[in-house]
């Protein structure tokens, strides 16, 4: 899975994957601080329903999977597994 989708939306895109980094970095932002985390993200995500409605907000979740997809598929290489078989590991109960 590779993320190839240079010239499909140009600015779209650039806004998208922007919004879908100010989301992640808020999360991240406060180790200390689950919650405020959370609303942060909340926040991000907020912004983007009201700045571009709900065609943004699928565009940034759209963004946000393909970068998690990535990621997923580089440490499943390194551990050996499947990309598929990680992503159930971290995502089912």
């Amino acid at each position: 899975m590779t993320d190839d989708r240079a010239g499909s939306g140009g600015s779209v895109e650039l806004y998208a994957r922007a919004r879908a980094y100010d989301a992640v970095r808020a999360v991240l932002s406060d180790d200390h601080c689950h919650e405020r985390g959370v609303a942060a993200a909340r926040e991000v995500a907020e912004a983007v329903l009201a700045e571009s409605g709900v065609t943004g907000l699928t565009d940034m979740t759209v963004e946000l999977s393909l970068k998690l997809a990535s990621a997923l598929e580089r440490i499943a290489t390194d551990q050996g597994v499947a990309a598929v078989d990680l992503a159930d590991v971290w995502f089912v109960d």
